[in-house]
């Protein structure tokens, strides 16, 4: 058995920050965990996500349980398998959220986490290539963040018709006001794929004091009484043990990360003994509060052609659109999964913007290896809340890590999300049919225009409507009796053992929650070599 200073478990969006910050000191001695392979090929190319939503081999392919607010559907549950985590696999949107989403974390007890707090790690992460402040903006961080013109005839009409309906142009949603809409900024440099695993991770691959280990699956955490002193992994079926002289640091993901602590003992006590798992530490929060984003997919049809990517990425546009890649590492193939995105508000009065909606240029549809661009031409735009009060949770059941855990959302079991989910597609439809998307003929496909009362939007919603993939709080922090790490992200009652990923956000963020998540894992690093004062 090895010992090393530090331990991390999970190599994504967090633990790869995590791990290239306590690695900066040689004399830190780091052993970072993934459960994953190193890489995959169509993780560097941006529009690869698509054919990762679907392959086991870059992609847990966890879904949910049926329930009765998604009649019955399992919703899938993509989470990334790879070095980089779901940064190797997501859609590219960098959105840090509001400032108001870290000041609550602040005002529910959490000291340290307000937006002053977290801001200089937000800039600490970042080279953000678009204009903005450079008060609130980072420029020499690992993260390439780049921020795109709307050149496309496309993006520029919605914008537009957008501004006919009160949503202002924002050219900096992560700057000092989030409202209003913009392209999405983006985690894409030079065409590829910015990833933890690029920006973090290769850069340091020569430290000699860092070892990373894939298709190492973490077990169980070694306990000794109250302290964690090391993990039980293997490796192609070779069970492996690692000892920690410092500490741990779990950042395998909002699922994996209760998974883990439940197998090792750490939990609800009736919950543990029922799977023969002894209690280490009874902690009631473990897998609670989870939290997602529950965004329909509104679909539009376009009656003119040559606009969208249905009919400018198929066939020999697709061979054109590939070769200006190769040559260029420009147009559909180096595209944000959702080029363009607006932060309103549900209604007058609001302080800041409740809700969110996503552009797509295309309709897709169902495909054996992922989603595929359909031969109907036209629009994709989800609309949801960004601060859904629903909570589910995510529980093993059996002691054994190679099961998945079931994942329960229980969406729209909070009255205000069912109102606001309804709110979000009304004004998705005010921006689709104002006059400036005339030219191009716009017509409702989905929910569709007879859909009209509360009731039948979401009787559609229940249907059709998937996650954002922005699962987060099972872990979650706080001081509360339901809280499993503190402030300085310690598992409560445990010694040597943090977690730090999206599992410990005590709310959803306002926005996707990659940023989020590697700013925890950036913060998370500095709380482990900076001490708390006596």
């Amino acid at each position: 058995m090895e010992t090393y200073d530090y331990i991390v478990v999970g190599a994504g969006s967090a633990g790869a920050a995590v791990a290239h910050r306590l690695s900066a000191d040689p004399r830190n001695k780091v052993l970072l965990l993934e459960a994953g392979a190193a890489s995959h090929p169509w993780s560097f190319i941006p529009v690869g996500s698509a054919r990762l939503i679907k392959n086991p081999a870059a992609n847990w392919l966890y879904s949910a349980e049926p329930e009765a607010n998604t009649n019955g559907r399992r919703i899938p549950v993509p989470r990334g398998k790879l070095l980089g985590g779901s940064s190797a696999i997501n859609g590219m949107a960098f959105v840090r959220g509001q400032a108001r989403d870290f000041d609550t974390w602040a005002q529910m007890g959490n000291q340290g986490w307000s937006y002053d707090d977290v801001l200089p790690f937000f800039k600490k992460m970042e080279a953000y290539e678009g204009g903005g402040d450079d008060s609130l903006r980072g420029r020499d961080g690992p993260l390439r963040v780049t921020n795109p013109e709307p050149r496309d005839p496309i993006f520029a009409t919605i914008i537009k018709a957008a501004g006919e309906v009160g949503i202002p142009h924002n050219p900096d949603y992560n700057g000092a006001s989030q409202e209003g809409i913009a392209m999405s900024q983006a985690t894409i440099a030079a065409g590829r794929r910015m990833s933890t695993a690029r920006c973090y991770l290769d850069p340091i691959r020569s430290r000699q004091n860092l070892h990373i280990a894939t298709g190492a699956l973490t077990e169980a955490l070694v306990l000794d009484g109250k302290r964690c002193t090391g993990v039980r992994y293997s490796v192609g079926g070779d069970l492996r043990e690692a000892a920690a002289a410092r500490e741990i640091v779990v950042s395998a993901g909002t699922i994996n990360s209760p998974q883990l602590l439940e197998l090792s003992g750490i939990g609800q006590p009736e919950r543990l003994r029922n799977l023969g798992i002894e209690v280490r530490q009874e902690l009631p929060g473990v897998g609670e509060n989870l939290r997602d984003h529950y965004a329909p997919r509104t679909r539009w049809l376009v009656g003119k052609k040559g606009v969208t990517f249905n009919d400018r990425a198929r066939g020999l546009g697709m061979v054109y659109q590939a070769a200006r890649y190769a040559l260029f590492r420009k147009g559909f193939l180096a595209s944000v999964g959702a080029p363009l995105r607006a932060f309103v508000c549900s209604r007058e009065g609001l302080e800041a913007p409740d809700l969110m909606l996503g552009w797509v240029p295309m309709l897709t549809e169902p495909g054996p290896k992922g989603p595929r661009i359909a031969r109907q031409s036209g629009f994709t735009c989800y609309a949801h809340p960004m601060r859904p009060e629903s909570k589910g949770h995510i529980h093993i059941t059996a002691a054994d890590p190679r099961l998945p855990p079931a994942i329960n959302f229980n969406f729209l079991s909070s009255p205000p999300d069912a109102e606001l989910t309804v709110r979000a597609i009304q004004i998705a439809r005010a921006v689709m049919t104002a006059p400036a998307m005339a030219a191009f003929q716009v017509s409702e496909f989905a929910p569709g225009a007879d859909r009209i009362t509360d009731d039948e939007i979401l009787d559609w919603v229940k249907n059709a409507a998937e996650t954002t993939y922005h699962p987060v709080g099972t872990c979650k922090m706080g001081s509360d009796p339901m809280a499993v790490v503190d402030a300085r992200l310690r598992v409560i009652g445990i010694e040597g053992l943090r977690v730090a990923d999206a599992s410990i956000m005590p709310t959803l963020t306002s926005g996707n929650t990659n940023a989020p998540s590697i700013m925890i894992g950036e913060k998370a690093a500095d709380m482990v070599l900076t001490p708390a004062a006596a």
